[in-house]
């Protein structure tokens, strides 16, 4: 049976089990208490950025081992005009100035280091996406720009380590951008062009980006690598290569080899055409956007299938397990962006950053079932614009970046398990405080 139509409301209030007056708890079809992890928002985290920086569009986050925050966000994703007068050549204003691509904080917020960038000896992204933390502590950085083919490896301190993958042949050169006038009322331009990354602001005209053809069979390169999850005792690294090939790669951590792929249900991946999702149609053969992959302590690989809005797992060989929808209705950009496992020894939640409804879903990780879910759109803390990447700290605490132009990271401080008293908790901030 469907656990979620299984619940039903608990006609007595539950005061002994921390529910507040005039609360119900849900519970599910065997008579039990559901509970869930709870979660309040820090509006003061993280501190403010120094030297008038200010954060694009953030693409991802990652957590080490000391709890340290790394996040990595789009430095071409601003309005010229509008948000970063102080870059411009004169100066507009005092403010403000793209902040470097990755940034490191600690866990209380302050800015401990940064760097990134295009610097000899490797190529930058052209749009930077995914970020992740390796065994060796090296941070792992993909790109889904149309000629990203790459993986780059950094030391936490910036250092560059080495880079996976064959460079796509260069593209021609593109058209000049007309430069944005519509401020000094020459023109009734303004909105920038694609290329100016997601949820960027570029020059008018140029047309679209160089883009390279997907091909998912390939064993040299990759095609918009997204995020990455390891398995330290194989020493693989899993690779969500998915922006334009349609596959889960793994990668052999020494010589970047590319060792097996996978697509959809464990089936050889296809490049073709898919129709758009639908709710009620049978299930997609193939993946759509490949955008995260974790592993679980039970060696499970868990993939995010973002347009077709379900999760599906593996086993490292890349046999098929089981798979879940989340938010069916959703259409679009789909409900499952990125996820994380919660902190417990037996990991027995996900969260899944969902971007298109603008919320995080706590999921049961064995039924892959929705339990509950915090957040709503808007830009105050605790409600989110395109919720984009999502990470955890030892102690459970959830980070969260968001992409386009929500351009923010933000904490949300774990509070134990509590029982779930609504499908929907709405802006998860502290009751008692103004």
């Amino acid at each position: 049976m469907d656990q979620g139509r299984s619940w039903v409301v608990m006609a007595t209030v539950l005061m002994s089990a921390g529910v507040g007056l005039g609360s119900a708890a849900l519970v599910n079809a065997q008579g039990q208490v559901v509970q869930a992890p709870k979660f309040t928002v820090d509006p003061l985290w993280p501190k403010p950025l120094p030297n008038h920086w200010i954060l694009g569009s953030a693409v991802g986050v990652a957590v080490d081992s000391r709890d340290h925050i790394f996040v990595v966000n789009l430095t071409n994703s601003f309005n010229v005009r509008t948000e970063i007068g102080a870059a411009q050549n004169p100066p507009t204003g005092e403010c403000c100035l793209p902040a470097p691509p990755v940034l490191e904080f600690d866990a209380d917020g302050k800015l401990v280091s940064s760097f990134g960038g295009q610097a000899q000896g490797f190529t930058w992204p052209s749009t930077v996406n995914g970020l992740a933390i390796d065994n060796r502590d090296n941070l792992w950085i993909g790109g889904v720009g149309g000629m990203d083919t790459q993986i780059l490896k950094f030391a936490k301190t910036g250092r560059f380590v080495g880079q996976l993958g064959k460079a796509a042949p260069p593209p021609p050169p593109a058209p000049a951008a007309v430069p944005d006038t519509a401020y000094q009322g020459v023109s009734g331009a303004g909105r920038g062009a694609a290329a100016g990354g997601r949820g960027g602001r570029g020059g008018r005209g140029g047309g679209a980006p160089a883009s390279a053809p997907a091909n998912s069979a390939s064993m040299d390169s990759f095609g918009g690598p997204a995020a990455f999850a390891f398995d330290a005792r194989a020493n693989e690294a899993f690779v969500a290569d998915g922006s334009r090939n349609r596959r889960i790669a793994v990668v052999d951590m020494n010589t970047g080899a590319i060792k097996r792929v996978w697509g959809a249900y464990g089936a050889k991946p296809d490049d073709a055409a898919q129709p758009a999702y639908t709710p009620g149609a049978p299930p997609s053969k193939q993946f759509s956007t490949v955008s995260c992959v974790e592993i679980s302590t039970d060696d499970l690989v868990y993939v995010c299938d973002r347009q077709n809005n379900r999760i599906q797992v593996f086993r490292k060989n890349g046999s098929f397990v089981k798979e879940g929808v989340i938010a069916p209705q959703t259409r679009g950009a789909g409900s499952v962006w990125d996820i994380a496992f919660s902190r417990d020894p037996q990991q027995r939640f996900i969260y899944v950053a969902d971007g298109m409804n603008m919320k995080v879903r706590i999921v049961d990780r064995q039924t892959l079932q929705e339990i509950t879910s915090f957040g709503d759109g808007g830009r105050t803390p605790g409600q989110f614009f395109a919720v984009h990447s999502i990470a955890t700290d030892s102690k459970g605490n959830i980070y969260t970046t968001e992409s386009l132009e929500g351009k923010r990271v933000q904490k949300f401080l774990y509070q134990g398990l509590a029982p779930v008293t609504t499908k929907d908790q709405g802006v998860p901030r502290d009751r008692g405080a103004r």
